[in-house]
């Protein structure tokens, strides 16, 4: 299938090695603010594919992110950061890079290629129908990631991707697209840039927006984060005391006994 790829269109700019660092930052960030504008065409898509991910997480099923390059570094963040912030178990939502994990720091040679490792590595996880998997590709090419969504899709497992390119093989392979258009790169062809930020922004909101919907938030407040670090010990006292309206040694204590601030909370309340 012959389609334009506007990831891969000459920059809009030229003669970038004569610009000044001024005019390059400058001209960096004039690409960047469309990049929200784009996120905002597809708000209906992200949505429809987040009420999928929350349906397929409260049947007791798993979020899966599979990438290739840039695009599953950003799936391993996004999953990496979940439980920490939500507290939630490391294997709810998992990313998964074509090269396995060697390839979250160095790039591994044509593993993005491959027609059948994508869903090797999904039945290494014993993947169900109780699972959704949403495939992440700027170019919305990769054999890596659209041979595994095609899998998916043939054993009935729910598939959603995010991609930078309309009408690519990935957006029509997926059962919830989502493609965010944001045009040609300030240096041609590189996705890292534009491309990764809308996909970053995608990515937040759909595991926000996840979490939230299972409950992982109250009012406005991580409650089940993880303390894992003195900066979150303290923002952990200061819920309590806001909420409770207590001062922050006897948050504190609460915080240290039960080590959770929702578990706090709810003690505190149910012994007043």
């Amino acid at each position: 299938m012959n389609f334009e790829k506007t990831t891969e269109r000459d920059s809009l700019y030229q003669n970038l090695e004569d610009m000044s660092v001024n005019e390059l930052v400058s001209n960096i960030n004039k690409e960047d603010q469309k990049v929200a504008l784009a996120v905002e065409k597809e708000l209906n898509a992200i949505t429809k594919l987040i009420e999928i991910v929350v349906q397929q997480l409260k049947s007791g099923g798993r979020l899966f992110y599979i990438g290739a390059g840039t695009s599953g570094r950003l799936g391993i963040v996004d999953a990496s950061e979940c439980p920490p912030t939500f507290g939630v178990p490391h294997e709810l939502v998992v990313g998964i890079i074509a090269g396995g994990d060697q390839a979250i720091r160095k790039a591994v040679e044509f593993a993005e290629d491959s027609t059948d490792q994508g869903w090797r590595d999904l039945e290494a996880h014993e993947i169900t129908t109780n699972d959704v998997v949403i495939g992440i590709a700027a170019s919305g090419t990769t054999p890596y990631v659209i041979s595994a969504l095609e899998k998916c899709n043939e054993k009935g497992i729910p598939t959603g991707c995010i991609t930078c390119n309309a009408e690519s093989p990935l957006a029509k392979t997926a059962n919830y697209p989502i493609a965010v258009v944001v045009g040609p790169e300030f240096v041609t062809g590189s996705s890292r840039m534009k491309a990764g930020t809308a996909q970053k922004l995608v990515l937040n909101m759909i595991s926000t927006a996840t979490m939230i919907q299972l409950g992982k938030v109250k009012g406005n407040k991580m409650v089940d984060m993880q303390l894992s670090n003195n900066k979150l010990v303290e923002r952990g006292i200061n819920m309590l005391v806001s909420n409770l309206k207590i001062d922050k040694a006897r948050a504190a204590t609460l915080l240290k006994k039960y080590g959770n601030v929702r578990e706090a909370m709810e003690n505190y309340r149910s012994n007043q």
